[in-house]
């Protein structure tokens, strides 16, 4: 084919916007809670990451505060490719990777140090290929922290005092059946609607973290708070397989290094907050329980272990409770 200097041009001119148009790609970065929530942190330093890594090729947005929906519709999209990334909590993951459930089970972790290991280590990188074997691509592990109750009825210090009451779960088989043995009644719903439904009264009280009570504001509904520190709660942070499956093999590495640094945001924003989050609900008017017998919680959620074990037997279980 001949090509005149206006035609040679043109095609130059043609290449160079296909370029500019293939140069800078944009992803979406799904999750439940605010833009300035650890969620929120998370996320921009996943977006600030891989656009220093990628050299400005990729860049990205949050799509915050459930506006994509529920963390399992989130996870979801990201099956069909509908959604590119995820930041969300290992409560409806379960559903979807049930080998996760290990990580929910009740007074598991000791404290922040051993559960952080844990998911760093070994175990957790079996955990994500696991993750990876069930039409996600799990990138990392962040945090939410370690979850409490609260709630509008009464205190909360003893095993007995949850007797009654209506808490919002996670869609999360082992959360539920703690809590049913505890004797409170779990009612599992997306976190988009707890909100209005503490505010309606639909239920009694709710489970999180310091950082989710802190950035939900739930004092604006919920009167009291007990530090029961039930369940550590991890985060995943996943990929759709759509987009990764298509990415080169060093554009995957950028994806994971965003992944670490989103991670390594999070808990530090978790730190923060344990530090300072008790007295922020203080200062906002709730009632907050620090000391309460936490091997008397444990010993009543213990059966809980079953929808586990049973299923999958006790090994994973020992190395996490063995584990540095």
């Amino acid at each position: 084919m001949k090509y005149t200097a206006f035609g040679l041009a043109a095609a130059a001119a043609a290449t160079l916007a296909a370029g500019a148009a293939t140069a800078q790609q944009s992803i979406v970065i799904g999750h439940s809670l605010s833009p300035d929530s650890h969620y929120g942190l998370g996320a921009q330093a996943f977006i600030d990451t891989l656009e220093e890594l990628s050299g400005g090729e990729w860049t990205g947005e949050q799509a915050p505060a459930g506006q994509l929906g529920g963390e399992r519709d989130m996870i979801e999209g990201l099956q069909i490719g509908s959604l590119d990334v995820v930041i969300t909590s290992t409560g409806p993951l379960g559903n979807f990777v049930p080998e996760v459930f290990v990580l929910d089970l009740p007074f598991l972790f000791r404290d922040y140090d051993h559960a952080r290991s844990v998911l760093d280590g070994e175990i957790g990188q079996e955990l994500l290929a696991k993750i990876d074997e069930n039409g996600l691509v799990g990138l990392a592990w962040s945090e939410n922290g370690f979850r409490h109750v609260t709630n509008s009825q009464h205190p909360v210090e003893t095993p007995e005092d949850l007797a009654g009451l209506k808490l919002r779960t996670m869609e999360n088989r082992v959360h539920m059946e703690a809590f049913e043995d505890l004797g409170a009644a779990p009612t599992p719903m997306a976190f988009p609607e707890l909100f209005p439904a503490l505010q309606q009264g639909v239920v009694d009280g709710q489970e999180n973290p310091v950082t989710v009570i802190v950035a939900a504001k739930f004092w604006e509904v919920q009167d009291y708070a007990t530090l029961t520190g039930h369940v550590y709660s991890p985060v995943a942070i996943l990929a759709s397989p759509v987009l990764f499956d298509g990415l080169s093999e060093e554009e995957q590495g950028w994806f994971h290094e965003a992944a670490k640094a989103s991670a390594a945001a999070t808990r530090a924003e978790v730190n923060r907050l344990e530090e300072e989050g008790v007295q922020i609900m203080r200062d906002n008017g709730m009632e907050v329980v620090t000391e309460i017998d936490k091997d008397a919680f444990a010993a009543i959620a213990e059966p809980a272990y079953a929808i586990y074990t049973d299923e999958y037997g006790s090994e994973m279980v020992d190395r996490i409770r063995e584990a540095e």
